[in-house]
């Protein structure tokens, strides 16, 4: 029995793993260590990390920069309580983070991780209204979206075999279609309709990506924006997949001209090093809260709110993300992903392709309505794997969303890789 065999025995005793029917799966790979772009399980062989481990891991694996800055912190303070303390990493993170968001956003308030960074900004929302004595209660959300797996993150999610065991008890929500040219008229009207009920307005932008990586057009969600902000609905951008350059800038809301009042963050915020969470309001929002009435304060925290040493492992990240040559490793990996989208679109097997920024996603023709249980995706997860190739399938929607240091050398080896797979599987 090899060390690999034994220590996927050993987990199977002890281990539950997410999103995954643990009767049936099938051994989960030792990784020992990881460096640039692969990952090496304990055989040795080697794995591209073509989806950057759940789209947290932005800048490649053990990254020296963010190890040397994160060494450096742990010995000279790891954690405190963050009620009536602060500390440097914390602060210099808001201040350097603030400036870099869309619009105007005035205060950051620290968690763990992207779900919780939504809980806080619905929470924020639901009681900016209630603080004001003009309680709205309902939320508005698209059909679909994927926003996290606790309570709240789960009800302004679409309702989908990861909430069915929990629909009964998700609170309210008024969900929409995805915004396109046919349905705009229809969509801002709706929302004015709705203006007297409706505290905000919670979307993925650009991007649902768990349904599918499902991709829209700026423009009409800035009318989306803009008919909000004319009904006084408070909006939220769940950038938690989007931010720190998946889209092709640091920001997808870059993209737009109406600027939400809340921001989601967290994946890429620490390089994929440490869980963090950040949730960033304006001073509008701040502001109702802001009272000598005690009630009108947000209860919400966390034991490792604003951990410094995530702090750290994010000031590093941005260190290495606002470096000239970062962003231009989002715009070549944009422009070969455009390049291998044009060379696979029309194939029979391919039912669509799309792409936005540094994510490209190949819905696989199956004959049936796309689904996340899909037989297919078992097949296909296996064989990138035997290729040495981790690509994670949304059911037929194989999707590439890589480190940045990606080189063409290994994209062209995982364009070929899907090539091969549209012909043989």
């Amino acid at each position: 029995m090899s060390s690999q065999t034994n220590l996927a025995a050993r987990d199977r005793k002890v281990i539950w793993h997410p999103y995954t029917q643990m009767k049936d799966a099938l051994p989960h790979i030792p990784i020992v260590r990881g460096e640039g772009v692969h990952v090496f399980d304990e055989d040795g062989k080697k794995y591209i990390d073509a989806v950057s481990s759940w789209w947290v891991n932005i800048h490649g694996h053990s990254h020296p920069h963010i190890a040397k800055k994160v060494s450096e912190q742990l010995s000279i303070l790891e954690h405190v309580i963050f009620a009536g303390f602060t500390h440097e990493p914390a602060v210099l993170l808001a201040e350097r983070l603030l400036p870099l968001l869309p619009g105007k956003q005035d205060k950051v308030f620290y968690t763990d991780n992207g779900s919780t960074a939504v809980e806080v900004a619905l929470k924020m929302c639901l009681q900016y209204w209630n603080n004001q004595d003009k309680p709205k209660t309902k939320i508005l959300a698209f059909k679909n979206a994927y926003h996290g797996d606790t309570f709240g993150a789960m009800s302004v999610s679409g309702r989908s075999i990861f909430t069915d065991a929990f629909n009964s008890m998700l609170f309210d929500v008024e969900f929409i279609d995805l915004p396109n040219a046919e349905n705009i008229s229809r969509l801002t009207s709706h929302i004015s309709y709705l203006s007297s009920e409706v505290a905000c307005f919670i979307f993925e932008p650009l991007i649902l990506g768990s349904a599918g990586m499902l991709m829209y057009e700026a423009k009409y969600l800035d009318q989306l924006l803009e008919a909000c902000k004319n009904a006084e609905i408070l909006t939220i951008a769940d950038e938690v997949m989007t931010g720190f350059g998946r889209t092709g800038t640091y920001f997808a809301c870059e993209k737009l001209q109406n600027q939400p009042d809340i921001f989601c963050l967290s994946k890429g915020l620490t390089g994929g090093t440490m869980p963090l969470g950040v949730t960033t309001c304006t001073n509008k929002i701040f502001e109702a809260f802001f009272s000598d009435d005690k009630v009108k304060t947000l209860y919400h925290g966390h034991s490792f709110t604003a951990n410094p040493l995530s702090c750290v492992a994010s000031l590093a990240s941005l260190d290495i993300l606002l470096a000239p040559e970062t962003l231009q490793n989002i715009k070549r990996i944009e422009a070969k992903h455009a390049d291998f989208r044009n060379q696979i679109a029309h194939h029979k097997k391919v039912k669509t392709v799309r792409q936005t920024g540094t994510i490209i996603a190949i819905e696989w023709e199956t004959g049936n309505k796309t689904s996340y249980l899909s037989n297919l995706r078992n097949t296909l997860y296996q064989y990138f794997l035997d290729k040495g190739i981790i690509l994670r399938p949304l059911g037929n929607i194989v999707y590439i969303l890589p480190p940045y240091i990606i080189s063409d050398a290994e994209l062209d080896y995982i364009y070929d890789a899907i090539k091969l797979a549209l012909e043989e599987v």
